[in-house]
């Protein structure tokens, strides 16, 4: 049983292919989506092998055994740790002002809010979120706007008159959702908090399928040193900046009957044990490892 539990923030500081393995469109390798809302995620799995094959030097071999069990007889006994998928928070979407801003939606928030409650952070529950049409946006900062619009590529939306409700909503991601204690984050904390953005749900998920990174590559033949034949493919990353989040949860710790004398490790030091060597670190997830796809900040919330 998991007694113990956390959110995990993982802000995306390159761009990130955690593959879905198969391909039904034009893109050769898709990034992995939800099938009922095709929004990008993060599979539970990938996170905690990401975790694992970095945890093994500050940790040590012994408390990355009890934390995430042992790496090839896993059916010895699991470990004490648990990582849900990872979802989405804010998208980046390109801006005609101010560069780009994070993009959310009720749906994807309201998701956020019940993860947070699971953990104990009981925040927003009185908050109300407004219905709006596919033309209007929360919009908190009208730096955003061109002659009185917000233009997200090439798609414009007028300022919804009851903009100022998403504001606590942005203020607290701004001071929460990235390590506060290194300067690294202060510029993109800040802009969260001004630049975030509401659009309904329709949209929203209109911008997370066709605006991702989508990259393309040419395999080249060694002895010609030009591109082989059907050697063209495209790769999906979901972007920089991008903001996700995963629910962690801790078990005292399992293992075999008999197996040691001592207590077992009781699961508020397993939590523990993850926050202190993963908090404000960057990982590397998903692949295209070698070309810098994948490295991610991990911050952490609890509770308790």
């Amino acid at each position: 049983m998991f007694t113990e539990k956390a959110i995990m923030f993982m802000y995306a500081v390159t761009p990130v292919h955690m593959g879905a393995g198969s391909a039904l469109g034009v893109i050769d390798n898709p990034i992995q989506r939800e099938r009922h809302s095709e929004h990008p995620f993060f599979a539970g799995s990938g996170i905690k092998g990401a975790l694992r094959d970095d945890g093994v030097e500050p940790m040590g071999k012994e408390m990355v055994i009890k934390v995430f069990g042992p790496e090839k007889s896993g059916a010895e006994h699991a470990g004490a740790a648990s990582f849900s998928d990872g979802q989405i928070v804010a998208f980046p979407v390109r801006s005609l002002k101010e560069g780009y801003v994070y993009l959310t939606s009720p749906f994807v928030l309201e998701r956020f809010f019940r993860l947070a409650r699971i953990v104990g952070l009981n925040i927003f529950d009185s908050l109300s979120l407004p219905p709006l049409s596919d033309t209007q946006a929360l919009v908190l900062n009208d730096k955003l706007l061109a002659n009185g619009q917000l233009v997200l590529e090439s798609y414009a939306f007028e300022k919804a008159a009851d903009s100022e409700k998403l504001k606590p909503v942005a203020q607290w991601l701004a001071q929460n959702a990235l390590p506060q204690n290194d300067s690294a984050h202060k510029f993109f904390s800040e802009k969260l908090g001004k630049d975030l953005v509401m659009v309904n749900d329709t949209q929203f998920s209109f911008f997370v399928r066709n605006s991702t990174v989508v990259e393309p590559h040419v395999r080249i033949d060694d002895e010609t040193g030009t591109a082989e034949d059907g050697g063209l493919f495209f790769t999906e990353n979901l972007p920089p900046e991008s903001l996700m989040v995963s629910l962690v949860m801790a078990s005292i710790e399992r293992r075999k009957k008999g197996e040691s004398p001592n207590e077992p490790t009781p699961a508020k030091e397993i939590l523990e044990t993850i926050m202190r060597n993963y908090e404000n670190k960057i990982i590397q997830i998903g692949g295209d490892a070698t070309t810098g796809r994948g490295q991610v900040v991990l911050h952490f919330l609890s509770g308790k």
